[in-house]
């Protein structure tokens, strides 16, 4: 929600949102300059002041779901280790929620903090009040634009986008890659609008890969891994980290486990090395430990 939207909905004065920012007060994020305010987490913030504060007790357990962005990588984990999760694709900000809800088992995020160039903790260290929260570090990725093979257009950065008229191909506002692109362009002092964008967002990495293969796009913001899987150009721009959000007690149940012991196998070690853009040396990293 916008910042009248929140105003609106928690049926206090616009000003008074503001006030609660800057105290720190509210769950928010600065996106491209506007602070943006995810309805389940203010519904959260909003159950906290109630006489029944413990949240973590009243989830139950989780569905065996892996949700948040897509990850090629973590996906072919979730095969290979036989942990029963199933991948449900989707933004970084669809994980969170997913995880937040009870509906997920564990969140993929690379979500950034445009104002202090980190990732995922600043969403999550809102979110966990009265939650068990922790954030492990799955991979470092090089994250950039993808276009076709011989990169006809000669795109080499995010000011090309707008001089050399591309097709671009988005990603869906709750994605971590589109919240990437959008610091990027206003890093560069370009508005989205300013570009030639197509018409519907490409929901995973998959399908931003197969539109620039396939010739609907001629260029979209993805991991070095989705151009390598279809033999496509790379132009790095970035690198992120990805984590994944899990709640304590389900770090230790069979799923996850199953999971994090694959990821420390030999097999695992030698497809991550195998595959383009990833640095896994600081896998199973704990980044953030809800208090």
């Amino acid at each position: 929600m916008t910042t009248r939207e929140v105003a609106d909905y928690l049926r206090i004065k616009e000003r008074k949102v503001y006030d609660l920012v800057r105290e720190k007060r509210i769950p928010a994020a600065r996106v491209t300059g506007k602070w943006l305010f995810p309805k389940h987490l203010i519904d959260r913030w909003v159950a906290r002041g109630t006489a029944f504060p413990d949240l973590a007790a009243a989830l139950g357990p989780p569905p065996p779901v892996a949700a948040g962005s897509h990850d090629p990588l973590l996906e072919w984990s979730l095969r290979e280790s036989g942990c029963g999760l199933a991948m449900m694709s989707g933004g970084s900000l669809d994980g969170l929620e997913a995880v937040l809800a009870g509906d997920a088992v564990m969140g993929g995020l690379h979500v950034l903090d445009g104002d202090s160039g980190t990732y995922n903790r600043h969403l999550v260290a809102e979110a966990s009040a009265g939650l068990d929260l922790v954030l492990i570090e799955w991979a470092w990725r090089e994250q950039g634009l993808v276009v076709a093979q011989g990169n006809p257009l000669g795109i080499g950065s995010v000011e090309d986008l707008r001089e050399k008229k591309a097709r671009v191909i988005l990603r869906q506002p709750s994605a971590g890659s589109q919240i990437l692109l959008a610091h990027l362009l206003a890093g560069a002092g370009i508005e989205m609008d300013a570009l030639d964008i197509l018409a519907g967002p490409a929901l995973n990495e998959t399908d931003l890969g197969l539109a620039v293969l396939e010739g609907k796009a001629d260029v979209g913001l993805a991991i070095a891994g989705v151009a390598q899987q279809y033999r496509l150009d790379f132009i790095p721009l970035h690198r992120e980290r990805y984590d994944l959000l899990v709640r304590r007690r389900d770090y230790f149940e069979e799923p996850m486990v199953k999971l994090m012991t694959f990821a420390r196998s030999d097999t695992f070690a030698a497809r991550a090395a195998e595959m383009t853009g990833y640095d896994v040396s600081g896998l199973g990293n704990v980044v953030y430990n809800s208090p």
